[in-house]
């Protein structure tokens, strides 16, 4: 290992809130050890930092981007899709909206996008639209909303899932909106789902004045990436059934 100077060393003490070995250094800093343990201590916090950004990410289980069959779409860009994954995706600021009919991969590239943001030490917070509106409208007080809005708008990246599959009275859409609003203003990306067209929107939120200027802020600066194809998981299941049908078969023989 190179050695360090002593001011890197300082830097990393003060970094590590080591202040003890800090006020020491004049007495420690040729002690062949002490970059060692400087070495183990970021390893291990970076560790727990990590482990503590996935909990909190709330991403859950996935299947890896390898399993992505990119055949079966009828439409897709996949170097849109592949711009989701590059290291500089969160720093720009810009959303990205994937549009597509049920069960053709919308939730797997958000889990896959938002778990390699996590990798790569952003913070993220990943949830379904309905489990965030629900969450947002069950605070009882304009303090206790202010704190649970802090959730969804302070995490370096935002992963919204499933807008259009239910839909919500003014109150929800008014939360929606206000989500959107303040990461348009802080510069902080939104990667959203939705099954639905935007021109639709008013079918998911009906009666809410705010949607024309949701969708505006939502799609400024943003990348729509439209996804046309038939329900993978029905092709699937389709496939595991005729399966099972020739086992059967095979064992009457």
């Amino acid at each position: 290992m190179t050695d360090l100077t002593p001011i890197e060393t300082k830097s990393r003490l003060k970094r590590l809130g080591l202040f003890g070995l800090l006020a020491c250094l004049d007495e420690l800093a040729d002690k062949p050890w002490l970059h060692e343990v400087l070495a183990i201590e970021e390893r291990e916090r970076h560790k727990r930092s990590l482990e503590r950004r996935l909990k909190n990410s709330r991403v859950a289980t996935f299947k890896p981007m390898s399993d992505f069959d990119w055949s079966w779409p009828k439409k897709i860009d996949r170097e849109a899709v592949d711009d989701l994954f590059a290291p500089g995706f969160v720093a720009t600021g810009h959303n990205a909206v994937l549009v597509g009919p049920n069960g053709v991969g919308k939730t797997m590239i958000l889990k896959n996008v938002a778990h390699q943001a996590v990798v790569r030490g952003h913070t993220v917070r990943f949830s379904t639209a309905s489990d965030m509106l629900a969450d947002l409208a069950a605070q009882e007080s304009s303090a206790a909303l202010a704190r649970r809005l802090r959730r969804y708008t302070v995490p370096a990246l935002l992963c919204i899932d499933e807008v259009g599959y239910l839909s919500y009275d003014s109150r929800y859409a008014d939360l929606l909106f206000e989500v959107v609003t303040r990461r348009y203003e802080a510069h902080r990306p939104i990667l959203l789902s939705t099954n639905k067209a935007f021109s639709d929107w008013g079918q998911v939120f009906p009666h809410a004045a705010c949607v024309v200027t949701l969708v505006d802020r939502l799609v400024h600066r943003a990348e729509v990436i439209e996804i046309e194809a038939e329900s993978y998981r029905l092709k699937e299941a389709k496939e595991l059934s005729a399966l099972r049908t020739k086992q059967r078969r095979a064992k009457k023989r």
